[in-house]
């Protein structure tokens, strides 16, 4: 399979950081004030996931797995997200499915399939990408590279809050745990382990709102483009 990076491949802002750490949220805004596209690659992992699970694919089949994440039947359109043509916008974002993404990331086959099908949504007009690895496997050229992080508590608490959720009940412990046994996985993998690269610039949003958050980057890429 190829994996071709695009020849204007440094016009990128690379995103990376665990999950619930506010990185799609902030990659978004990033995305419409500088007028670029935006990826969301955890999206396509997710996606995978509830694709393998809808087709009762054994989750040790990476095999057929990493079939189906190259002929994904998705499109992207109008802020919706389509798989085999039916809306899974909110179905992708459940917490089974972002474990379940997180087991077939550990997978080679996989995360090769769906390498190219990222580095295409990169075109003249630029890129703000976020995920696990955007900076040191997808677009490693890119122009500014940053790796958000916050506590496991700060996270699981913004996830209760997307959930409409309590933060001190028995459901808001489990999404702590899920979101402690990701991180573990992540950072565990053979491959393309979450970790900030070098040349990334850290960023912990703990104490951070969105707002504050978005401003941090674009200081950041204001000085870059000096």
């Amino acid at each position: 399979m190829s994996t071709l990076l695009s020849p204007y491949d440094t016009k990128v802002i690379a995103i990376d950081g665990p999950s619930a750490s506010g990185k799609g949220t902030i990659a978004a805004r990033i995305a419409s004030i500088l007028n670029r596209d935006y990826l969301d690659s955890g999206a396509l992992y997710r996606l995978t996931a509830l694709f393998a699970k809808q087709r009762k694919i054994d989750w040790a089949n990476e095999e057929q797995i990493a079939q189906l994440a190259a002929t994904l039947p998705v499109i992207f359109i109008g802020g919706k997200i389509l798989l085999n043509d039916l809306d899974v916008t909110h179905t992708i974002r459940s917490e089974e499915v972002g474990l379940n993404a997180s087991k077939i990331a550990a997978y080679p086959l996989v995360r090769a399939a769906l390498l190219q099908r990222q580095r295409d949504f990169l075109t003249t007009k630029g890129l703000v990408a976020d995920g696990r690895d955007m900076a040191s496997v997808v677009f490693p050229n890119a122009e500014l590279k940053i790796f958000l992080t916050a506590s496991a508590q700060v996270r699981a608490k913004r996830r209760a809050l997307q959930l409409d959720l309590a933060i001190n009940g028995e459901e808001f412990k489990q999404i702590l745990v899920d979101i402690e046994k990701r991180d573990a996985a992540d950072r565990t993998r053979a491959v393309a382990p979450l970790q900030p690269v070098a040349d990334a610039h850290i960023l912990d949003t703990s104490s951070l709102n969105i707002d504050e958050s978005v401003q941090k980057i674009l200081d950041w890429y204001q000085i870059i483009k000096k």
